[in-house]
């Protein structure tokens, strides 16, 4: 056995986003807890933008998450070959940045950075090294666990953060551009305007493959900027990541596999939207809900964490037969069709998609008139089996 090298209230393993805010919103309303925050890398955060819509969360968690916010805009755009929307509302950005500039002083001696772990138990966690910390609670917050239980498409993308020659002359982000070549499935360029001059261009796809080309998206984004007449001057960082896009699966057999009792959150967990793959708005859910627990237990903590998740589950059914619309009945080089048509409904609408919160009169709406797809790839997509979760028991390689 290693050596014991302390004990605490509750250990959080991985200094993502998820548990960024937990310790952070826990520290704003009791300073003192006795929490500790393990990294294996060098910074909080790794390199990761986070965005989200002023709709997908309410008023007091929009002025809690204020300070960590490195830009905020008053609209975005969207564009297809046939359509080009400007939605308002509010549209932030949490860089990973901003994540650890804000967070790791707030933490002080409670943050271990370059500390792996090597073994998670409900009450303990054993580092890399051979050290262990108990605790009273354990989150896992390390990320995606793989695994063959979901039924999975995905997002992936890389991107560059530029600084151009000239002003670039954007008022608002442009979440989706998808009158550029589609190829490998659904394919828009995302575009941040971070200054005058600066921004983030990123090359992403909706594919069936995680496979990520980082030589070829590079060219793609600088082949784009050309086209835009923009003319890049440095390149002043990259960033890249996969997205689980949900199909279906087993949400059950999911927390079944992995540590016993621990309690979850972030990709960990399941916890981001099952269509866009933004992972903000239920992070700060969760970390509300765990920040207002009178005490910090173990076992409330796992159970807590694994009812919010097959909640979260069985609310989004609907979004995972629209995921199962666009990655098996929809041809991948028009799968644009399915978001060209969307982003014509009302704005009310797709802000209510972007949360989460679909009215039913909304998901009628959205599968009423012709659809983008064909009608009997369309309606396999409806009947398929189901289990007790309620989701497809088909997996990727029966659908090729």
């Amino acid at each position: 056995m290693g050596e014991q090298v302390g004990s605490t209230g509750l250990v959080l393993v991985g200094g993502g986003l998820a548990n960024c805010l937990i310790a952070y919103r826990i520290l704003s309303r009791r300073p003192d807890y006795p929490l500790v925050v393990v990294e294996r890398g060098p910074r909080l955060g790794g390199n990761h933008t986070w965005s989200f819509h002023d709709s997908d969360l309410d008023d007091d968690q929009r002025e809690w998450l204020a300070p960590l916010l490195a830009h905020r805009w008053a609209s975005h755009e969207l564009r297809f070959p046939a359509r080009r929307v400007t939605i308002e509302g509010g549209y932030s950005s949490v860089s990973s940045a901003r994540l650890h500039e804000v967070v790791a002083p707030a933490l002080g001696s409670r943050l271990r950075l370059g500390a792996a772990c090597a073994a998670i138990a409900p009450e303990r966690v054993v580092l890399a090294d051979g050290q262990s910390i108990e605790a009273r609670a354990v989150i896992d917050g390390r990320g995606d666990p793989g695994g063959a239980h979901l039924d999975l498409g995905y997002q992936k993308f890389l991107g560059l953060f530029v600084r151009l020659r000239e002003p670039h002359r954007l008022a608002a982000p442009i979440l989706m551009d998808a009158t550029v070549e589609q190829v490998d499935g659904y394919r828009f360029v995302y575009t941040l305007p971070l200054s005058a001059t600066e921004a983030l261009i990123e090359d992403t796809y909706y594919a069936d493959q995680p496979g990520l080309d980082r030589a070829a998206l590079r060219t793609a984004i600088a082949d784009y900027a050309t086209r835009r007449g923009w003319e890049i001057g440095e390149v002043a960082g990259e960033e890249s990541g996969v997205l689980p896009i949900v199909l279906g699966g087993d949400i059950d057999a999911f927390w079944a596999d992995g540590p016993p009792g621990v309690a979850r959150s972030g990709m960990r967990g399941a916890f981001f939207h099952p269509t866009t793959g933004y992972s903000l708005p239920e992070a700060v859910r969760l970390a509300d809900e765990i920040a207002s627990l009178p005490e910090l237990e173990s076992p409330s903590l796992f159970e807590l964490t694994r009812r919010r998740s097959l909640e979260l589950w069985r609310r989004t059914g609907y979004y995972r037969l629209l995921n199962r619309m666009l990655f098996r009945a929809a041809v991948p080089e028009l799968r644009y069709r399915i978001f060209e048509r969307f982003y014509g409904l009302s704005p009310g609408l797709i802000r209510r998609f972007y949360a989460g919160r679909l009215k039913w009169t909304d998901k009628i709406r959205v599968l009423t008139g012709r659809p983008p797809v064909p009608v009997l790839r369309a309606l396999r997509c409806i009947v398929e089996s189901r289990d007790r979760a309620g989701t497809t028991t088909r997996r990727n390689e029966d659908a090729q």
